[in-house]
């Protein structure tokens, strides 16, 4: 798989900030179908950087009333990345 195809975008709320600057653990929506070692692989080449841990779950998408009608959002995944000591990723806009 394509790099730019694994990792789709990263995930920025309240919860990735504080978990990003406790445990040095990065938050990214990712391909359904990509194993934990090919996230592993992707975000190493694409930022740089030495991954120790990733983890995963897939996330249900909730149901949505429009009107008198019943919708679903996508499922999709998540991924949880935990970098080694000393390694960070700048594109959250740290300083």
């Amino acid at each position: 798989m394509e790099l730019y195809s694994i990792i789709r975008r990263p995930l920025v709320t309240e919860k990735s900030t504080i978990s990003r600057e406790k445990a040095n653990q990065y938050l990214f929506e990712v391909d359904p179908a990509a194993s934990k070692i090919e996230i592993q692989n992707a975000v190493e080449k694409l930022f740089k950087v030495k991954v120790t841990s990733v983890r995963t779950v897939n996330v249900l998408g909730k149901k949505k009333r429009v009107g008198r009608h019943m919708g679903k959002r996508k499922d999709w995944k998540k991924a949880m990345v935990k970098l080694a000591p000393g390694n960070r990723i700048d594109i959250f806009g740290e300083a």
